[in-house]
C-alpha cells in the first residue's frame, strides 16, 4: 500500500492528511470550507484514494490560505505516497461530463511541476461564499508540491458548480490512472532513469 501521513502547521493553517493511493475511495474531509470538502471528497471517490483530511485555518479573514495550504499538503502527500515511483503508469487523462459542463485533465508525474489552467466561469459565478478563482490556487499548489505537470481544460459549461465538479472528478480519475502500477513497467518510467 502506498500511503502518506503529513502534518503542516503555519501561523495561518493547521492541516493533517492521511492518504492511500491504493484505496477504495473512502474519505473523511473537513476543511471548514464546505465547497472544498465536497470537491476533495469527489476527487478521492473517483480516484479510489482513501483520504482523511482535517484543516483549520484563518477562514474568518479569507479562504485563500486554507485552500492553498490544503493544495500544498495534498500534493506533498501524493508525492510521498508514490515513493520512488517505480512501475507507475506516469501519465493519466480523463474527460468528465457534469451535465452541461465538460472538463478534460491530462497529467504527467514528471517531477516537473507545471499547471496549464484553461477554465472560464460564467460572469455571474456564485457558490455561496466560495470564490471560484481559488480553484486555480489550489491546483497550482497541488501541482507544485506533487511535482506533476497538470493540464486542466474546460471546453464549455454554464454552471460554475458543475464546471468545478467535473474538474475534480477528472483529476481524480487521471491521478488514479497515472499512479497505477503497470506490471510491464520495469523501474522508473523514464529514459533518464529518474523522475
Amino acid at each position: 500500500m502506498r500511503k502518506a501521513k503529513i502534518e503542516r502547521r503555519t501561523k495561518e493553517t493547521d492541516i493533517r492528511i492521511e492518504l492511500n493511493l491504493d484505496g477504495a475511495g473512502s474519505y473523511s474531509v473537513d476543511t471548514s470550507i464546505p465547497f472544498l470538502d465536497h470537491m476533495l471528497s469527489l476527487m478521492a471517490k473517483h480516484g479510489l484514494i482513501d483520504l482523511k483530511l482535517k484543516a483549520k485555518g484563518d477562514i474568518d479573514i479569507d479562504y485563500h490560505h486554507t485552500v492553498e495550504d490544503t493544495g500544498i499538503v495534498f500534493g506533498k502527500a501524493v508525492k510521498q505516497a508514490l515513493g520512488e515511483m517505480r512501475g507507475i503508469s506516469r501519465y493519466g487523462q480523463a474527460a468528465v461530463p457534469m451535465d452541461e459542463a465538460l472538463a478534460a485533465v491530462s497529467l504527467d508525474i514528471s517531477g516537473r511541476p507545471y499547471l496549464v489552467y484553461r477554465v472560464d466561469f460564467p460572469k455571474k459565478s456564485k457558490l455561496k461564499d466560495f470564490d471560484p478563482d481559488l480553484i486555480e490556487d489550489f491546483l497550482q499548489a497541488f501541482a507544485s508540491s506533487a511535482g506533476i505537470t497538470l493540464h486542466v481544460n474546460v471546453a464549455y459549461g454554464r454552471n460554475t458548480h458543475h464546471i468545478i465538479e467535473a474538474v475534480f472528478k477528472a483529476i481524480g480519475r487521471a491521478l488514479r490512472q497515472a499512479t497505477a502500477i503497470d506490471p510491464r513497467v520495469k523501474g522508473i518510467p523514464s529514459t533518464k532513469g529518474k523522475l
